[in-house]
């Protein structure tokens, strides 16, 4: 098990888990200091820090620090706390790990190439989605997730979490409130659609008569998307974009 690996591929995934490290050892114990173990909030684990009664207190600490959102030591007596014959003394921290943002950028026109290139620079795991190949092959900047497919098919397939920001740009309409339909009712950190005043407003009723979305809902969307500074060419209004979410995601680092 590489656990470096599986801890980069949990954070890009947006995947809740807690890092379980021995850093210390006293005795004897079934592990010894630099033993890791990698527990997932839905239970699975990965690697071990020494099994039986230990690991299984182990585990619950993990979950409570997930819980929590903080790190933490703690300390185990092998043979007063756990019946462990080895008699030892273990101490274990466990840190959740901070999970990357990712960004679903659905369309990769214009205004999409722009903040790709831009977002790249920025902590985003980011995927552009499109059913236009020929568009995707034009992106080539580094470290870009080119997602091709018909929208309605991969939607199901896509990883919301609280850590997910949205930005709908597609070159319809239609299909623009379609994905935001989606994608509203997903755990999100941000959600924003491009278009005109006139658009945000038709969407707003259209959602409301439907029964798509609540009005509270509607009011956390950005739409339009974007900061108001007068973009007009696609790399302006790709930095106007970019420049909100930079704002959301470092206010929600703020009010942690």
């Amino acid at each position: 098990m590489d656990i470096h690996k599986e801890i980069e591929h949990a954070r890009s995934e947006g995947t809740a888990a807690a890092l379980c490290i021995v850093v210390q050892t006293k005795g004897s114990t079934p592990r010894k200091a630099g033993a890791r173990m990698l527990v997932y909030a839905d239970g699975r684990l990965s690697g071990t820090i020494g099994g039986g009664n230990l690991e299984k207190a182990v585990v619950a600490h993990a979950f409570e620090q997930l819980q929590a959102g903080t790190p933490k030591l703690f300390r185990h007596e092998l043979l007063q706390e756990h019946n462990m014959c080895c008699g030892g003394t273990v101490d274990i921290y466990i840190e959740p790990l901070p999970r990357m943002n990712t960004l679903y950028l659905f369309g990769a026109g214009h205004v999409g190439k722009a903040l790709a290139r831009l977002a790249s620079e920025l902590d985003f795991v980011l995927h552009v989605i499109d059913d236009r190949r020929e568009e995707l092959d034009r992106i080539t900047t580094p470290g870009v997730r080119k997602v091709h497919g018909q929208f309605r098919e991969v939607l199901p397939a896509l990883a919301f979490s609280t850590n997910a920001y949205i930005v709908v740009m597609t070159y319809d309409h239609v299909t623009d409130r379609e994905i935001l339909a989606h994608c509203i009712q997903r755990p999100h950190a941000y959600i924003g659609m491009i278009g005109s005043e006139r658009k945000a407003r038709i969407t707003k009723r259209m959602f409301s008569k439907d029964g798509v979305a609540t009005v509270e809902q509607l009011d956390r969307v950005h739409m339009p998307i974007g900061k108001s500074i007068a973009a007009e060419t696609p790399e302006e209004i790709a930095i106007s974009i970019l420049a909100e979410l930079i704002e959301v995601k470092n206010n929600a680092c703020v009010n942690k």
